[in-house]
């Protein structure tokens, strides 16, 4: 009698124990997983050596003012992309993939370094008063991105595509003189049809927009 009850005693034992295993693991499958850090993306290392360009400035200083962004936050920092062939005018973010740094603070370092190999480029505060040239204070270069995303033509498809829209003026006793504008773009097509390949395409095409920049200010003279 009294081993029929151990063993029942064991028996339940047994059973609460099997239970509780039970019980913990599946709370623990409920448990929501940690959530994936993004892939931060930027426009890469730039040169390893310095130009010898850009130890000789030849050009008048350039004023460059904080790049805008016309359709974005400016905090936002996610790769975004459209799908031309279904609903162009859909934003669509990639879910594990951000910029290292907003999208305009990235165009303005990528024009800073191109247009600083021709001249000085200064900010628009502080340094104006101190970087007359020839007795006049330089040009201001404001700039708007318009487009800054990763354009699916087909699903199999698509380019890294940058447009912005460039203005100069000058500073005067009047306030301001309007100079020229411009509306530069350029695309480059993507590798690979995912976050990688549409940030690469995307700082391809940014390069290409500050060389056409670089090379329309050299050509209109200023």
């Amino acid at each position: 009698m009294i081993a029929m009850k151990t063993i029942a005693a064991s028996a339940c034992k047994t059973g609460a124990t099997a239970v509780f295993v039970l019980v913990f693991v599946a709370g623990c499958s409920a448990l929501p997983e940690p959530p994936v850090r993004p892939t931060l993306y930027d426009f890469g290392p730039g040169p390893r050596v310095p130009e010898a360009s850009a130890t000789q400035p030849r050009s008048a200083p350039l004023a460059l003012e904080t790049v805008d962004y016309a359709s974005l936050p400016e905090s936002g920092t996610a790769v975004y992309y459209r799908l031309a062939y279904a609903d162009a005018q859909q934003l669509r973010p990639y879910q594990a993939a951000r910029w290292s740094q907003p999208p305009q603070q990235l165009m303005r370092e990528c024009l800073q370094n191109r247009l600083g190999l021709q001249r000085p480029v200064i900010g628009t505060h502080g340094a104006m008063a101190a970087a007359r040239f020839q007795g006049q204070a330089p040009v201001v270069l404001r700039v708007e991105l318009e487009e800054f995303s990763q354009v699916f033509t087909q699903p199999d498809r698509s380019d890294g595509l940058v447009r912005l829209r460039a203005t100069l003026t000058r500073p005067s006793v009047q306030g301001e003189e309007f100079l020229a504008q411009r509306l530069f773009v350029a695309q480059r097509a993507a590798a690979s049809q995912d976050a990688a390949g549409g940030a690469l395409a995307i700082a391809q095409a940014a390069e290409q927009v500050a060389q056409d920049v670089a090379q329309w200010l050299e050509t209109s003279g200023y």
